[in-house]
């Protein structure tokens, strides 16, 4: 067996595409808390402009951590992007029309005085920030239970389900995990980055959001005690051909949990996202920014993890058809595929983190109003 061998490549793209997605929510993820949380902690227009200010200079640098995971996805996994991104198209085609929110209310608000101009745009970033918060929740929760699709002889896909089909309960409550932990996060953001009474307000709102955190991903973690989770049956080859008809899968309640035994180590994600969103609450109690905005992003990376850990090796069971579930054993690109796309990886992503950190050190600090007054070129 070489280092690099298929089933090698395949633990390394889904442990790399959970990266991205962790990169995406640490990064984008308090952008979209801001715009959940302006209209609530920034109450004149002046303090509405310090919160989307703080925001600015890196908004659009952080989608970068989107387009990658996207093109991870349908590069790496493409089985994956076809049923997902086929699917759920009325789910991602909503979270697409309010992500365009975003830049229009950044370019436009300030465009004009008006008061009722400038409060309607307020709350088109609100909904910019809450309803992507929400669906991407309600994406992993349905991961969890199962999609609604099947694979014929051919592998044609067939899906079954519709866009309140995905609103059920438990996805549901995975999507309130998302808002509060993304709302946390802008909260810990904006007390970091923002002059008073933003950064106190913020501060209060991102320390109640991570209480709301923890009762919410505590009662999920319950819930997915009882939940049908998915099983490989009999012998399956890793390193087989991508044909997610060559398993049987059975459904059982209580799978999801089956990992943590099978693999102790994997009980530091959900430990990592209980003990970050608790440090979080703590350090915004007290006021301690830095320390606040750090317990936060590690909160969001274990809530991820979790999912991920949880269902593994399973990347999108179906509850339609379990045979038809995508693992990471079947439903990945060609061997010298995966092994291309990791070695133009590790050339370009640290050149992303590289840069990236460079633009936050050029932007730190705290924005305040007479700043804001004094740069023209502001929102």
């Amino acid at each position: 067996m070489t280092l690099l061998d298929y089933e090698t490549l395949r633990v390394i793209w889904w442990a790399l595409l959970g990266v991205l997605l962790i990169a995406f929510a640490v990064t984008g993820g308090f952008d979209l808390g801001v715009g959940i949380l302006l209209p609530f902690v920034a109450r004149r227009d002046g303090e509405r402009r310090i919160a989307i200010n703080a925001i600015g200079p890196v908004w659009e640098g952080n989608q970068v951590w989107l387009i990658l995971g996207a093109g991870a996805i349908f590069a790496a996994w493409p089985l994956i992007y076809a049923v997902a991104f086929s699917g759920f198209y009325l789910a991602m085609l909503l979270v697409l029309l309010t992500l365009i929110l975003r830049p229009a209310g950044f370019k436009y608000r300030s465009k004009m005085p008006g008061e009722r101009w400038r409060a309607t745009w307020d709350w088109l970033l609100f909904l910019g920030g809450f309803v992507p918060a929400l669906i991407f929740g309600v994406a992993v929760g349905n991961a969890l239970v199962g999609a609604p699709f099947k694979f014929d002889d051919s592998l044609r896909m067939t899906y079954a389900g519709s866009l309140l089909g995905l609103l059920t309960p438990f996805p549901l409550l995975a999507g309130l995990v998302s808002v509060a932990m993304l709302t946390m996060h802008g909260g810990a953001y904006l007390a970091l980055k923002t002059e008073e009474p933003v950064a106190a307000r913020a501060s209060r709102a991102g320390f109640w959001a991570a209480i709301a955190l923890i009762l919410l991903f505590a009662g999920a973690g319950f819930w997915t005690a009882g939940l049908d989770g998915y099983r490989i049956v009999g012998a399956f080859p890793h390193d087989g051909d991508s044909n997610p008809l060559g398993k049987t899968v059975i459904r059982v309640a209580g799978a999801w949990y089956a990992n943590y035994g099978a693999m102790p180590w994997t009980i530091a994600a959900p430990c990592l996202a209980m003990g970050g969103a608790t440090l979080a609450a703590l350090a915004l109690r007290l006021r301690w920014d830095g320390l606040g905005l750090l317990a936060s992003a590690l909160a969001v990376a274990g809530v991820i993890a979790t999912a991920g850990v949880s269902m593994f090796p399973f990347l999108l069971p179906s509850s339609l058809d379990p045979q038809s579930s995508l693992t990471v054993w079947d439903a990945s690109s060609s061997r010298a595929t995966l092994f291309n796309m990791l070695v133009a990886a590790l050339i370009f992503v640290p050149v992303v983190i590289a840069y990236t950190a460079f633009v936050y050190r050029v932007m730190r600090g705290r924005v305040g109003e007479a700043q804001i007054s004094a740069d023209h070129s502001s929102y």
